[in-house]
Order: structure tokens, then C-alpha cells, then sequence
């Protein structure tokens, strides 16, 4: 049994503000905690995972500049793929890069809430710069992105670790799927926690049940329409040069794609040209 970990940080075990989870810039100064919690976290995944009997085992940093899983305290025998870039050409599918149809099970561990979602713990999608996203009419997170990326490789979403609001999007989006609410949130920034040597426990069994029993992948029938409501207009402005793209209004734009993988890919490139017009008056 093959299993891809995809690992993003905000919905890990105690943390609640972006001071613990962005690199060490000054302002982060809880971020060697963040690394220790997210390492935890995957960790627990791992060893459900290999009492389950899974054989291969790879994990995707998912987090900012994906260089934030400590190696060396990794459970032995898995591959981890970090660093942050194009590679090559080849980094087209977003947070769960790597993921084939030679694996048989997706695990989001430490992801997150969408934007916009009440008492999520630090809910945002993908930069922040996003409002609110659609495929296909469902509004969708990055949950919402990395199973449909992993459902046109035929692999299903099996477990999800987050927050309540983020297990509670993850159930709405998969029935059946695995979950592990590690905090419950009060507003953006404060949540009720539970300790590290409790996650742990919770994350190990759920990772081990969870390849018991699996839904069936999340397709999506061609073609599939991507729309972006950005928070600021020169986001849409920059993303609207897009030659498919369709500016609905001040803030956002719509594009068709083809498929589903050209769909993720053009959400990821919406994002990184928002950015540019983000900048653009500096």
C-alpha cells in the first residue's frame, strides 16, 4: 500500500496565529514551535499509516516556502518532498506535487479551513489574497483542491487532521472521510487545544482506520469552470490578462478549463499573477 501525506501547518496541533507559523522573519517568533507541531502531527500520520500496512510513504511539505518538516525527526523510511519552486517545469499540482496513480490513499495533515469560514482557526485559501474560490459552482478550499487533485490520479482522500471548522469542511466536501479536530476555534486566532500527546494518539488511530475503509475518489466531469473573487481589484486586474480569463466584476475573474489538472493548474497561476498585481504599487 502506497500513501501521499500532504502536510500544510495552520490547522497542526496548538497553534493559532500566524506569529507561530511564518519563517523566522523577526515577527515569528514561535515558528521553531510550529515546526516541531507540524513533525508531530505528520508523524502520528505515518505510524497509523505503516500499522496499517502501508509500505511506500511520502510526504509533501505543503507550508509557504515548504521548508518547514524537521528531517531529521521524521518517522524512518518515508520520502519527503520539500523546497519551493517550479521544478523544472513540473511543479503542477499545487500542495500534493508528487501524487500519481501509483498511490492508494491521500492524508491532509494540519490543513486548514477555507476562507471566509466562521471560528476557523487562521481560515484563509491558498496566499490570503483570495476572497472566495469556486470550482465549478462549489465554493472550495484547500482541501477542496488537493482531493480533486488527487481524485484525477484516482486516489482518494482518506484522512484530514484541522481544526473542527476544517473536519467539518472536509466531511461536507467527502462523506466518510477520516477526521482528527486537533483545536475548536472561538474566532480567527483562538482555539480550545488539545495537547500533543493526545493529537498524537487521535492522529495514529484515525491514519490506521483510515485505510481501512476509503470513499471512492472526488472527480469532477470536463470541462470545469475555476472562479476568483480576489480582495483587492488589482489582484483581478492582474489576473484577468489571463487570454481564457472573464472578468465578472471589480474583484473577480472567470476561467474555463478543459479538465480538472488544467483547472488546478490555472488556480495556482490566478494566485501567483494576484501577487504580481498585489505588488504592482509598491
Amino acid at each position: 500500500m502506497r500513501v501521499f501525506i500532504s502536510a500544510d501547518i495552520e490547522g497542526c496541533t496548538g497553534l493559532v496565529s500566524w506569529s507561530q507559523c511564518s519563517r523566522p522573519d523577526g515577527n515569528s517568533y514561535d515558528y521553531p514551535f510550529a515546526r516541531r507541531m507540524m513533525t508531530h502531527d505528520v508523524n502520528a500520520a505515518i505510524r497509523g499509516a505503516k500499522r496499517a500496512g502501508a509500505e511506500t510513504i511520502v510526504v509533501k511539505d505543503s507550508h509557504g516556502n515548504s521548508k518547514n518538516l524537521l528531517v531529521d525527526e521524521l518517522e524512518p523510511g518515508i520520502r519527503l518532498v520539500s523546497g519551493h519552486g517550479n521544478a523544472g517545469g513540473t511543479h503542477l499540482d499545487g500542495m500534493v506535487q508528487g501524487i500519481s496513480s501509483d498511490f492508494d490513499a491521500l492524508f491532509l495533515v494540519g490543513y486548514h479551513a477555507m476562507a471566509g469560514t466562521t471560528n476557523g482557526v487562521m481560515e484563509h485559501t491558498i496566499t490570503g489574497g483570495i476572497h472566495r474560490l469556486w470550482i465549478d459552482g462549489k465554493e472550495a478550499g484547500e482541501i477542496a483542491l488537493s482531493a480533486f487533485a488527487a481524485g484525477q490520479y484516482h486516489v482518494p482522500l482518506a484522512l484530514v487532521t484541522s481544526d473542527a471548522a476544517g473536519c467539518a469542511e472536509a466531511q461536507s466536501l467527502v462523506p466518510g472521510v477520516r477526521t482528527v479536530s486537533v483545536k475548536n476555534g472561538f474566532s480567527r486566532y483562538m482555539a480550545r487545544c488539545l495537547p500533543p500527546e493526545e493529537t498524537g494518539e487521535l492522529i495514529e488511530d484515525a491514519a490506521f482506520h483510515a485505510l481501512t475503509a476509503m470513499p471512492k475518489p472526488l472527480n469532477l466531469n470536463d470541462p470545469v469552470e475555476v472562479r476568483a473573487e480576489f480582495n483587492r481589484t488589482e489582484q483581478a486586474d492582474m489576473a484577468a490578462r489571463l487570454p481564457q480569463a472573464i472578468r465578472e466584476d471589480g474583484y473577480t475573474v472567470k476561467v474555463a478549463a478543459l479538465s480538472y489538472v488544467e483547472a488546478h493548474r490555472l488556480v495556482w497561476l490566478l494566485v501567483e499573477l494576484s501577487q504580481v498585481g498585489l505588488n504592482s504599487q509598491q
